[in-house]
């Protein structure tokens, strides 16, 4: 059930907006009455979403977008990091340097640069809501899948950190942790890798990125008040932690 006025008000910055997650989430967010800016290497096919074009895995790239959301939409209330590549599924010791850190630049340092780059503001103005996206695989690890599983672990433990940073601040930052989502991210996976994740899910589904973007949407509401630092999952049953 949506509430056509919850995000009233409210700037929010979405990474990875052009697909799955991303853009369910500027979707929701921008019918709930938010003023949305998407960043993403292609272009966000939201209409009302003001569009930046950039590579999370930049920081000037990071700075300069929330800098054009600032000036063309007002100062940023809300963070929903969603951009990431699942890498290629590999067995580890076929993981190459470029590939670890491929994976790594844009899932687990992209999310630091735009926690950082949205911080001070919000801090300064007394309210703010981040949300990461990480993954079951940061919690439980996936085989054939080292690069991306450590990168959301690293996802998880930022959150945590950066929570307890901004603790007193207004500010709260918390974090989702999907199971295997039916997005076009998928097509970098083997069905050997689908299929494992599928099988340890008690639902016996994929999720949706619409259900992931409805978990979001409350954390990044002022309804969500007394939570800062956490895990929230959203994997069919898999984990319950």
């Amino acid at each position: 059930m949506k509430n056509d006025h919850r995000f009233s008000g409210r700037v929010a910055f979405v990474t990875g907006a052009a697909s799955g997650i991303g853009t369910a989430t500027a979707r929701r967010l921008l019918s709930e009455g938010a003023k949305v800016a998407g960043f993403d290497l292609g272009t966000a096919d939201v209409e009302g979403v003001l569009a930046l074009t950039g590579d999370v895995s930049r920081s000037a790239d990071v700075n300069a977008a929330v800098a054009a959301a600032t000036a063309e939409l007002g100062p940023i209330d809300i963070l929903v990091c969603s951009a990431g590549v699942s890498g290629n599924s590999l067995r580890t010791q076929d993981v190459t340097d470029e590939e670890w850190k491929r994976v790594m630049a844009i899932n687990a340092d992209g999310v630091f640069w735009c926690n950082r780059a949205v911080a001070p503001g919000m801090a300064e103005r007394g309210y703010g809501r981040i949300v990461n996206v990480a993954s079951i695989a940061g919690k439980e690890g996936n085989p054939m899948a080292a690069a991306y599983s450590a990168s959301k672990a690293a996802v998880i433990a930022l959150t945590k950190a950066v929570g307890k940073d901004l603790a007193r601040t207004g500010v709260a930052v918390n974090c989702v942790a999907p199971a295997v989502i039916e997005t076009a991210m998928l097509g970098d996976m083997s069905q050997e890798h689908i299929d494992y994740m599928v099988e340890k899910i008690p639902l016996g589904r994929m999720g949706k990125a619409e259900e992931v973007a409805a978990l979001i949407c409350w954390l990044a509401s002022e309804e969500c008040s007394f939570s800062t630092g956490a895990t929230y999952d959203i994997s069919g049953g898999r984990a319950v932690y």
